[in-house]
Formats: C-alpha cells, sequence, structure tokens
C-alpha cells in the first residue's frame, strides 16, 4: 500500500515538473511581453500593456497574421482532402503498388526541413517560379500532407471492411458507400489530421524562410527581430500567436461537440 502510494505520488510529481519544464519558457515570454523596458531582461522592474496595442494596431504583424492564416489555412484543407484519399490507398485497399507507395509517400517526413526547403526553392528556380506565398504553401504541402495521410491511415486500420461490405449488399452505391460510411468512420481522423496539419503549418520556419521569398510569415519575422531589432512587441506577438492558435484548437474542438449535442437533441425530440 505504501509502495503504491509513493508510486502514485513520485507520478504526480514527475508530471507536474514536466509540465513546468515545457511551459516554462512560454510563461517567461508572456512576462516579458508587458515588460516596459525596449530590451530583455529578468527581474522585470517596470511592467505594461502599451505593446499589445502596438502589436494590435501594426499593419506589419496585421500582413503577417494574414499570410500565416492563409497559408495554414489551405494547407490544412489540402491535407485533409488529400490524406483522405491517400490514406484509403495507404491502408485501406490492395493494389499493386501499394508497399511502394507507402514507402514513397512517408519519405518527405524523414527529410530535414531545411534540406527539403533548399531543394524545393531550387526547383522552383529551375522551373522560373518567383517564390511567394502560394510556393511556401507548396512546400508545406510536401512535408506536412504525408503527416495527414499517415494520421487518417491510423485510423483507416481500425474499421472494418465488412461495413463497407454490408452496405453495398444492401443496395449502395460506391458514393453512398463513401458519403454514409467510410466518411463518418474516418472524420475523426481527418479532424485530427486537420489540426495536425494547420498547427504544423502556422509554425513552420525552416519551409517558410526558403520558400516565401518576399513575402514573410509569423515565424520568420520573430527569428528576425530576435537576431536585429529586438523590442517587446515580438515576445507580445508571439504570445498573440500562442492565443490564435489556442482559440481556433477550441472552435474545432467545440463544432463537433456542437454538432453531435445538436443531432442527439434532434433525435431525443423525434
Amino acid at each position: 500500500m505504501l509502495t503504491s502510494r509513493a508510486s502514485r505520488i513520485a507520478l504526480y510529481v514527475y508530471g507536474v515538473l514536466t509540465i513546468v519544464f515545457l511551459y516554462l519558457p512560454l510563461l517567461s515570454v508572456g512576462f516579458a511581453s508587458i515588460s516596459k523596458a525596449r530590451y530583455l531582461s529578468f527581474p522585470i522592474r517596470r511592467y505594461a500593456t502599451q505593446w499589445y496595442g502596438k502589436a494590435l494596431e501594426s499593419h506589419t504583424v496585421h500582413d503577417l497574421l494574414t499570410t500565416s492564416l492563409t497559408i495554414a489555412g489551405i494547407v490544412t484543407i489540402v491535407s485533409m482532402v488529400v490524406g483522405f484519399f491517400a490514406a484509403l490507398a495507404f491502408a485501406r485497399y490492395q493494389w499493386r503498388f501499394r508497399s511502394l507507395f507507402q514507402k514513397i509517400i512517408l519519405l518527405p517526413i524523414f527529410f530535414p526541413q531545411a534540406v527539403l526547403g533548399l531543394a524545393l526553392l531550387m526547383w522552383f528556380n529551375s522551373i522560373g517560379v518567383i517564390p511567394t506565398w502560394k510556393t511556401a504553401v507548396v512546400a508545406h504541402l510536401v512535408w506536412i500532407s504525408p503527416i495527414a495521410t499517415l494520421v487518417i491511415a491510423i485510423r483507416a486500420y481500425s474499421f472494418d471492411p465488412a461495413l463497407e461490405e454490408a452496405a453495398r449488399d444492401m443496395g449502395a452505391s460506391t458514393w453512398m458507400v463513401m458519403r454514409e460510411v467510410t466518411g463518418p468512420l474516418l472524420m475523426p481522423g481527418v479532424v485530427s489530421a486537420g489540426l495536425f496539419a494547420f498547427l504544423l503549418s502556422w509554425g513552420n520556419f525552416p519551409l517558410s524562410l526558403f520558400t516565401t521569398g518576399a513575402d514573410s510569415t509569423l515565424p520568420e519575422w520573430l527569428y528576425a527581430k530576435m537576431v536585429s531589432g529586438y523590442s517587446p512587441l515580438v515576445p507580445t506577438v508571439g504570445i498573440l500567436s500562442i492565443a490564435t492558435s489556442l482559440a481556433l484548437l477550441i472552435i474545432a474542438f467545440a463544432i463537433p461537440w456542437l454538432i453531435r449535442t445538436l443531432r442527439e437533441r434532434r433525435m431525443q425530440t423525434s
């Protein structure tokens, strides 16, 4: 009994220390964002929230957020669609080159992002494409789509193919099977892949650095300001970026819950 209690206490302490280790840097960034001094120093002697007002009024920050959200949004949608059908080919159906497909589609995940970004930049230059935020979308998709495919494929491995066969036996067409059986069963994996895709694209620095050209994303701007021209506006924008990510995650989790709740109420009333 004593051993079990000591083990439980040790696990709690370990969990708390792990959380502190992971989130303490974010806490320090939060303190730096409300410092009145121009340069980062601890302990903070004077506090002010003026930098949040400047960040919200800055046209540069608005442009950075718009570019980053546009890239992340497009990458999320395309990754979910590509990942859905690629996962079916990866995990659901038997075909001649399936084993080769499984190996090739996962290769970009194991490439260093800096090397992948440089290779894509050289490829864009060789075919005469000027790097912009649109080429960054392509670069992000090359790395993130395989991850989305793998996430959805895990879900595809878990459902019983007999459900699709039963639907066909009852006269359902291929489109009806996809819409009424396969799609809903894979939807949790698709949503998870979308969340992964958004967060990975939103905070991606190496691929964006090589492929955005004259455009700039939020991580690139944060890095440039940390190297030269630091001000408390940098951690302030970082905190706002984290807040944006959390808000989008909450919305992403709230929408399925709301749909499920409304569906249950509709079934109860009917």
